[in-house]
């Protein structure tokens, strides 16, 4: 009998270890499928029948960082103002209500630095205008846009809450506003543009190349810019590029469609009348923004690249990004954003 003892008795520890290995076991699966914080913080717990009962008790906000599922790549803070940058998330869902930003600024305006600025203290992606437009619509919160110059069309229909305008140095947008359009081979549609995709920044045109377009182009284009600074500076107010007297939205109709008509064609006098009283008319999309079309912020290229200045315009982006918690709720510590910074412009994240 007394090795059978001792056998039941092994068999009894052998039965006690694995019943203690599969509740550990049950109990980790659990947790990794519903975490105990997400189980209270989404009501799944056991506990959640007890806590209906108490009706007058406040409802808990959940921050976007602890809702598990809107969290997706973040930078990272690591404590004590460091960090890591990481990439955004590129797949949106759509079901998550962003306040949504235009990144408005002249083509070659340096827009790229605030959206990856954006994405680097959020972890979500911005989408180009043009891409909205053919490509179709999605839930992104940041556009990036040129409209309403000729290379830019309002492709996100009525997406857009507030806007954020980029200036940059005239010369410097200008040189590198050449570039691409050589880089795209002079293209007129989005088709044909994409077509060279492959040839963005890959090598410097000709000098001859550029003369020829600054001889033919460049003054057309500074008045581009300067009226594109007003549109957005005056929330959306109808002006002729050439004269920049208030105009008609025929008239502003027509100047949308720059390879319809001619410059002669567009003339201010001709179209609209050089003793007309104009009154005062705005773009109808302006309408759709929930801020409308004047920017909450002005952002400098220069100063957002400069060392010294730099990091107060990233700290303006964070804070425009703030103003919501629709997207507040996702922008990373503020202790974080010096070293954001630091790992976009001087480490060319």
């Amino acid at each position: 009998m007394e090795p059978i003892a001792r056998m039941l008795k092994g068999n009894r520890r052998t039965v006690s270890f694995l019943f203690a290995t599969a509740v550990v076991a049950l109990l980790v699966g659990d947790e990794l499928a519903s975490p105990v914080i997400f189980q209270y913080l989404r009501s799944d717990s056991p506990y959640a029948e007890v806590e209906a009962v108490q009706e007058d008790a406040t409802p808990m906000h959940v921050p976007a960082t602890l809702d598990l599922p809107s969290q997706r790549t973040l930078s990272l803070n690591l404590g004590g103002g460091n960090c890591k940058w990481q990439p955004p998330v590129y797949a949106v869902p759509n079901d998550i209500d962003f306040y949504k930003t235009v990144i408005a600024g002249f083509p070659s305006g340096d827009k790229r630095m605030i959206f990856i600025q954006m994405e680097a203290l959020t972890g979500w992606p911005a989408k180009d205008e043009w891409d909205f437009e053919h490509i179709g619509m999605s839930n992104h919160p940041f556009i990036k846009a040129n409209y309403p110059h000729h290379e830019g069309i309002w492709g996100w229909e009525d997406e857009a809450d507030q806007v954020v305008m980029m200036v940059r140095n005239i010369r410097k947008s200008m040189v590198e506003y050449h570039d691409i359009l050589w880089d795209i081979g002079y293209a007129k549609t989005w088709e044909d543009a994409t077509l060279f995709l492959d040839r963005l920044y890959s090598e410097r045109p000709p000098l001859s190349d550029f003369l020829v377009w600054r001889d033919e182009r460049v003054l057309d284009e500074v008045d581009w810019y300067g009226w594109f600074i007003d549109y957005y500076m005056e929330g959306g107010l109808l002006r002729d590029i050439f004269t920049h007297k208030k105009t008609t939205k025929h008239h502003w109709d027509m100047l949308m469609m720059p390879t319809v008509y001619t410059r002669a064609e567009l003339d201010y006098d001709l179209i609209v009348g050089a003793d007309t009283v104009v009154e005062d008319a705005y773009d109808p999309h302006c309408a759709t923004v929930t801020e409308g079309c004047a920017p909450v912020a002005v952002i400098s290229a220069e100063n957002l690249r400069d060392y010294t200045r730099g990091k107060a315009e990233t700290a303006l982006i964070g804070n425009v990004l703030k103003r919501d918690s629709r997207i507040g709720d996702y922008v990373i510590e503020q202790e974080t954003w010096d070293c954001i910074w630091s790992e976009l412009i001087e480490n060319g994240r």
